[in-house]
């Protein structure tokens, strides 16, 4: 195969070309933007049809990356190390999700701070999401690394971590190429509740999480990036991570060093490699690229002669709250859960308030889209959430505030269309508009409900800083004015409301229609004060 002299950076992007990437999403940042530069200026890209455009920050990059792999395509999300506190929401949240066609998440760790605020190491992120991580020894490594995340990514449906760090990012080496590979087709997820995180679903997708944790670590154990080299001198053992392992290397010109040596470039750390040389030798030296994440757990696997219990070993669930009954078990006292309280009133789910203007909100938009399959509404944090509940099962996601808009414009470059965005008056001013901007600079082919109820239901009645001015944002945006509509959702405007909603998913481009009455709960909340305010007003 062909034979290319690449930047670390081109090497990643060069492989995600190769291994069947549908889209690429990022938001700018030394030492990472090269990789979507390249992607940018390839032909080969443009030939494929894949998508790539700088999104309005890392976070909505995020969220379109996932609302790509919800399609069932393979998308690579770019930033650096600090981009990705912005990106946090999603990022950890997208473990617990969980992918449908593969993602691998890189960030460019910038140590010594070479144009950066701090030395962050991002592998504490994958570690803290309880994702695979992989960390590139050389540009040929990186190249191969995306491939295979790719794999991974899709056997064990969670996003992947790729950290490399600016040495790695801005240097230069030959990279043999593989076949390239065919883009999946769009497929949606076979749950089409998998990407909603109420409560209920997000603790089961955070138990398969949990029982995943053990195939990621012989995941690791068998991994090609990981080697155990042997050596003939067991006064000291070398583990190291990453780039580390050249500047090993180039301390002996021969390639030949006579200590054991751990190279790790895949995570969570291979236990038994660890354990094999920590046996063996008498000391052991950590050369590792940022901090002694490494350091700090081997100090946990060498703690040997104490005895440890509590969530690792089983003592302790490993998910759930603490209670009384847990602590005493631990600590071998009696088991003092007794017998289960009698159901003495029924369980009730939760639902919409009975008058909300949501419910005609959806109703509406259930009927327009009744004649397109189902899975390819996009929704957010808020009251109307419980649209995915019975009966209107009206929404396929929710996983962090403003993620609609971005997953939606990601599903529809997967060849979604149309794709649909639901989000609250509140939470489009919260996080919304970025999403919004970055629809129309791709100009999406998606249709978005602001639905406008004129308060923050779902926390309280709180002041919306939409208030009277959502129509102008949109506007500003850069959302045409002849498809920006506001619809009263009533029942008498049903057939008028949804024959706007119909017109609209066809239109192939941006459009956002504002279903807007006020909150039931929010007119009791200011009735009740205003009459609070007249009693008080009459006892002065």
């Amino acid at each position: 195969m062909q034979k290319l002299l690449l930047l670390g950076d081109e090497a990643i992007a060069q492989g995600a070309i190769d291994a069947g990437m549908s889209g690429i999403y990022a938001y700018p940042g030394t030492p990472s933007t090269e990789i979507t530069e390249y992607v940018q200026h390839s032909r080969e890209a443009k030939q494929k049809g894949i998508h790539c455009s700088w999104s309005t920050n890392e976070k909505t990059a995020m969220e379109a990356a996932l609302g790509m792999s919800y399609a069932g395509k393979r998308a690579m999300v770019c930033m650096k190390h600090v981009g990705l506190n912005v990106a946090a929401d999603p990022f950890v949240n997208s473990s617990i999700t969980g992918a449908n066609g593969g993602i691998i998440v890189v960030v460019a760790d910038d140590p010594s701070m070479h144009s950066s605020q701090n030395e962050q190491d991002s592998r504490f992120f994958g570690k803290f999401a309880m994702i695979p991580i992989l960390e590139p020894v050389n540009q040929q490594e990186a190249y191969d690394m995306v491939a295979y995340g790719f794999n991974l990514s899709e056997k064990y449906k969670v996003p992947v971590l790729m950290r490399i760090t600016t040495r790695m990012a801005h240097s230069r080496a030959g990279v043999a190429r593989s076949a390239s590979l065919n883009q999946n087709e769009m497929s949606l997820p076979s749950d089409l509740r998998q990407f909603v995180l109420l409560p209920a679903i997000a603790r089961r997708r955070y138990k398969l999480l949990l029982n995943n944790q053990d195939a990621f670590e012989k995941e690791a154990e068998t991994s090609a990036f990981n080697r155990y080299i042997d050596g003939s001198n067991k006064k000291l053992g070398i583990i190291t991570t990453g780039i580390a392992f050249n500047y090993l290397m180039e301390n002996y010109p021969d390639r030949v060093v006579p200590y054991p040596v751990l190279k790790i470039g895949q995570y969570p750390l291979p236990r038994n490699m660890v354990e094999k040389l920590c046996k063996e030798c008498d000391e052991i030296l950590l050369l590792e690229e940022g901090y002694p994440i490494v350091e700090e757990m081997l100090r946990g696997y060498l703690d040997n002669s104490l005895k440890i219990k509590g969530r690792l070993d089983g003592c302790i669930p490993r998910d759930g709250e603490l209670n009384p009954n847990i602590v005493a078990v631990a600590l071998g006292m009696e088991d003092t859960k007794g017998l289960d309280v009698p159901a003495l009133v029924t369980a009730r789910p939760p639902a919409l308030c009975a008058g909300c203007p949501h419910i005609d909100s959806y109703v509406a938009l259930n009927e327009a889209l009744s004649t397109l399959p189902a899975g390819r509404v996009f929704s957010d944090i808020g009251c109307y959430t419980l649209g995915a509940l019975e009966p209107f099962q009206a929404i396929n996601s929710c996983v962090d505030m403003g993620a609609s808009i971005p997953m939606a414009v990601g599903a529809a470059d997967a060849g979604l269309i149309p794709a649909v965005a639901v989000i609250g008056d509140s939470t489009f001013t919260h996080s919304g508009i970025t999403g919004l901007i970055d629809a129309v600079q791709s100009n999406s082919p998606i249709t978005v409900l602001i639905l406008d109820n004129g308060t923050t239901g779902m926390t309280g009645g709180q002041e919306s800083a939409a208030q009277g001015r959502i129509e102008a944002l949109c506007k500003a945006c850069g959302v045409e004015e002849e498809h920006i509509h506001v619809l009263r959702p009533l029942r008498k405007f049903h057939e008028e409301n949804t024959e706007i909603l119909m017109k609209e998913l066809a239109y192939k481009g941006v459009s956002v229609i504002i279903p807007r009455r006020e909150c039931i709960v929010a007119i009791d909340k200011r009735m009740r004060e205003k009459e609070k305010a007249r009693i008080a007003e009459q006892e002065a």
